[in-house]
C-alpha cells in the first residue's frame, strides 16, 4: 500500500469520532486482509488493541491542550464533566487545523446551546475569555505608538491622525463578569459564580502578558471603531458620544495616556 494511502487510514481510524469500533465499520479502504493487513499484532495486543492505543493517545492529547487553555472552565465544571464535555465537543466540532492551538477555538459556541448552561449560565462566557486570552497571547505583533512619537506630530495634525488598535487586543461584549472567575482561578483562589451583567471587557497583550480590565464609559466605541482604522478625530468625537462626560476633552487626554501606556494603539491610514 501506498505510505500516503496508509497514513489516510490510520488518521480516520485514529481520529474517529466513535473511537476505533466505528471507524473500522465505516472504512472500507482496509483491503481483503482487514486492519490486521496494515497493523501487525501479537499474543499480548492485537491490531486493534494497538491503534486503539494511538486513537486514545490522541483524545488524551487534545483532552491536555483544552484544560490548559481552558482552567478557569475546567475549575467550575469539575475534571469529570470536563472530561465530558470536551468528548461531546470533539464529536461536534473535531480538529480540521495542523496546528492543535487551534483544537479549543470553537468551545464556546458548543457551549452555548449546551445542557451545562442550566446550572452554570455563565460557562460560555467564560469558555469566550479564556479562549480569547489564548488567541491573543499568539496573535500578531506590530509597533505600538509611543507618547513621544505623538508629542512629535505638530498638534494641528492630530485630528487626521490615523490610528487603530493593536493586533493583539480585542474588546468583549458579555452577559456576565466572568474575569472575576479567571482573577480567582490566577490566584489560586477557589472560583464563585460571577455577577450577572453587561460587561465590556478589554483583552490584551503587553510584553507577551494577557491582561484584561473592564472598559471605562467611553472607551467601548471608541476602541471598536479604532479596529479596522480610524482619525484620531472620529475617535475623540466616540468618547465623547458615548461617554456623555461634562468635559471631554479631560476624559480623552486621560484615555489616550491609558492606551498609549497599555501599548494599545498603532498607527494606521484610516
Amino acid at each position: 500500500m501506498e505510505l500516503a494511502r496508509l497514513q489516510t487510514i490510520l488518521y480516520r481510524l485514529i481520529t474517529a469520532p466513535g473511537g476505533v469500533a466505528e471507524g473500522l465499520a465505516n472504512e472500507q479502504s482496509l483491503g481483503p486482509n482487514g486492519l490486521e493487513g496494515l497493523i501487525r499484532g501479537d499474543d499480548r495486543l492485537s491490531a486493534r488493541d494497538r491503534l486503539e492505543i494511538y486513537a486514545n493517545a490522541y483524545f488524551y492529547r487534545l483532552l491536555d491542550v483544552c484544560r490548559e487553555d481552558f482552567p478557569a472552565t475546567v475549575a467550575i465544571l469539575g475534571d469529570a464533566h470536563f472530561h465530558n464535555l470536551i468528548t461531546g465537543y470533539l464529536i461536534e466540532y473535531p480538529p480540521t487545523e495542523p496546528s492543535i492551538q487551534y483544537a479549543g477555538r470553537h468551545l464556546p459556541d458548543f457551549l452555548r446551546g449546551h445542557p451545562l448552561r442550566e446550572s452554570r449560565p455563565f460557562i460560555a462566557d467564560l469558555a469566550l475569555l479564556e479562549r480569547t486570552m489564548v488567541e491573543i497571547f499568539h496573535a500578531a505583533d506590530a509597533i505600538p505608538l509611543e507618547a513621544a512619537a505623538l508629542s512629535a506630530i505638530d498638534p494641528a495634525e492630530w485630528p487626521e491622525v490615523g490610528m487603530a488598535t493593536h493586533p493583539a487586543s480585542r474588546v468583549l461584549d458579555l452577559e456576565w463578569h466572568v474575569e472575576q472567575v479567571v482573577h480567582a482561578v490566577e490566584n489560586g483562589e477557589p472560583p464563585q459564580a460571577p455577577p450577572h451583567g453587561p460587561l465590556k471587557l478589554l483583552v490584551w497583550r503587553r510584553n507577551s502578558r494577557v491582561l484584561y480590565r473592564e472598559l471605562k464609559p467611553g472607551e467601548s466605541v471608541a476602541l471598536t471603531i479604532a479596529r479596522d482604522g480610524a482619525t484620531f478625530a472620529a475617535i475623540c468625537e466616540a468618547v465623547a458620544r458615548e461617554s456623555g462626560a461634562a468635559d471631554p476633552a479631560a476624559l480623552i487626554t486621560r484615555l489616550l495616556g491609558q492606551w498609549l501606556s497599555a501599548g494599545l494603539l498603532i498607527r494606521r491610514e484610516p
